[in-house]
């Protein structure tokens, strides 16, 4: 190639396209290989692995039995083996070792165990090992026994599977039963006497006496409340106590029997002698749990429900209120405003704020929302509650406020572009045919504009929904008691804390105490957020194709 057609080939900007060209196709590459690693991490922990025993002999030490799951292994060097004593034969340069999840945290201590692979000496997978997911204390590895009702044995050898599964879906359905009575009937009881004792407090600043006819009704309805709170305590007395009674007896890998209360289990399975079609059954049965369950044992076990509810929950409502914030913003300063310094003032003052950290934002709604906002608002409707606050707390509203004031400006700037592209003979031959401006801007410049609008939001949800820093100040908890909406009037309570997906990562990767168990649901859960973010995005995506579509059909 010439000097000349070199020179002509670089001014008309064909390498400067192929360039961008390649750099997007490389940042597409590595999204979807991130994206491929977390689905690989996360939703393989559902699987439920085969469980093998391994005979482990260490020099110097008595051969025992392992049980467990391998869920990793590495390649470790001949000198690193060396100094932790074990030999390689001569020539071999690096060996393996395994990462054995032994569970039964209770009896060895730890859930998982590194065993050196020259120590292994047999390895089999026994079809009739049992593996449990129990309530509290990880997972459990053994042997059968059999089944007994208030210490008597029902069940031993082969029929005590069946009768254990059977027995297993009892408690289980007693579990939930015990569960909605507590949320429900006991929740409703407890909202119930707090009002009471609210309308009391009431009375008490306003100088009514306490044997007035309001006090006599207040102390009639909390002796009907104690009188409903003592026939459900009774019904739950009978069923824990029918929860109670049954039992199974496992014999784990070095030969002790030990008992365990049904109550305590979720679910038993046999992992080695299941078909391909049952694994495929149980995987999705608990994907299903993971997504609709509550969280258990500091959030390394159990569903993420709750987490889901509010990331989805506070995202909707910053929805409503950034929206008609941001548009307001952008057709004053694009429609009604002078121009002149003092508005393209305010405009790089707009964009400048969709730079400031997040945490500024969270410091910000705690200042100014929570303690300012909510301490008022408690002083002047809920006295009666003081000093416990109702809304001079971090919450869901607050949360949600803070997130559109840190999205307000990616919407303000999306809208304004929006309304610079109409262009300016619509607005004046509606204004020639008597329109007002008002009704130019109303009827036909807003809807013309929606679709700009619509990506403003966009851009809004897709931040706000990945935002963790700013929510640990003004709402977000590692566990929350109670979701945000529920049977309750007014149904919807903003007041409340809750969980959020971002936060539930963060909280599992770096703060739980069994780091290993918590690895596979910090990639589930990134997973899920990302999956949720695309759908909300893919939503209001068809809304804004919709709205293009009507604005090219009324422009044709």
């Amino acid at each position: 190639m010439s000097k000349q057609s070199m020179s002509s080939w670089l001014k008309n900007g064909t390498p400067w396209v192929w360039l961008n060209a390649g750099a997007v196709s490389i940042s597409l590459v590595m999204v979807i290989g991130l994206l491929g690693l977390i689905a690989v991490r996360g939703l393989s922990h559902f699987w439920p692995p085969d469980i093998v025993a391994v005979n482990y002999s260490e020099p110097g030490s008595v051969p025992i039995t392992l049980l467990g799951e391998i869920v990793d292994k590495e390649t470790v060097s001949a000198l690193r083996l060396k100094n932790a004593g074990v030999d390689l034969p001569e020539g071999q340069s690096a060996g393996q070792r395994y990462l054995l999840k032994v569970g039964n945290r209770d009896y060895f201590g730890l859930d998982f165990r590194w065993i050196n692979g020259p120590w292994m000496m047999e390895q089999e997978r026994p079809e009739h090992v049992v593996a449990i997911e129990r309530r509290e204390w990880g997972h459990f590895y053994g042997y059968l026994a059999g089944v007994k009702e208030s210490g008597e044995w029902i069940a031993k050898g082969d029929g005590a599977w069946s009768e254990l599964q059977k027995r297993l879906e009892r408690s289980n359905g007693l579990v939930d039963e015990i569960k909605q009575i507590e949320k429900n009937e006991i929740g409703e009881i407890n909202h119930g006497l707090e009002s009471l004792r609210l309308e009391e407090r009431q009375l008490e600043l306003e100088g009514v006496e306490t044997g007035s006819l309001q006090h006599q009704e207040i102390a009639q309805s909390r002796k009907d409340w104690d009188e409903k709170y003592a026939v459900i305590q009774q019904t739950l007395g009978d069923l824990y106590t029918s929860l109670n009674r049954d039992q199974m007896m496992m014999i784990i890998s070095d030969g002790r029997e030990v008992e365990i209360p049904l109550s305590k289990v979720v679910v038993a399975y046999q992992p080695n002698a299941m078909s391909t079609i049952d694994k495929l059954e149980f995987y999705f049965h608990e994907v299903w749990k993971f997504v609709s369950g509550d969280p258990r044992e500091a959030n390394t076990e159990g569903g993420i429900f709750p987490a889901i509810f509010g990331t989805v929950m506070m995202v909707l409502i910053m929805a409503i209120l950034v929206t008609p914030f941001g548009v307001i913003a952008a057709v004053y300063l694009k429609e009604y405003a002078t121009q002149g310094p003092m508005i393209r003032l305010i405009r790089i003052a707009v964009n400048n704020l969709a730079g400031v950290p997040s945490i500024v934002y969270g410091v910000f709604g705690l200042g100014f929302f929570v303690y300012f906002l909510g301490g008022n608002i408690d002083e002047l409707f809920f006295q009666a509650s003081l000093p416990s606050p109702t809304f001079g707390t971090p919450g869901l509203m607050w949360a949600s406020l803070t997130l559109a004031i840190l999205t307000v400006p990616v919407v303000i700037v999306a809208t304004e572009e929006g309304l610079s592209r109409i262009p300016r003979n619509i607005r004046e031959g509606s204004l020639a045919l008597g329109a007002t401006k008002a009704e130019t801007l109303w009827r036909t410049v807003l809807p013309m504009a929606a679709p700009a609008m619509m990506t403003g939001l966009i851009l809004a949800v897709a931040r706000a929904a990945g935002e963790v820093a700013p929510l640990m100040m003004v709402g977000v908890v590692k566990l929350a008691p109670a979701l945000a909406v529920d049977s309750i009037a007014p149904y919807l309570h903003l007041d409340r804390q809750f969980m959020h997906l971002g936060f539930h990562i963060y909280d599992v990767g770096f703060q739980s105490p069994n780091v290993e168990a918590a690895r596979p649901l910090v990639y589930a859960t990134a997973l899920l957020l990302v999956m949720i973010i695309i759908v909300l995005n893919i939503t209001a995506i068809s809304f804004r194709n919709r709205l293009r579509e009507n604005s090219k059909a009324s422009e044709n």
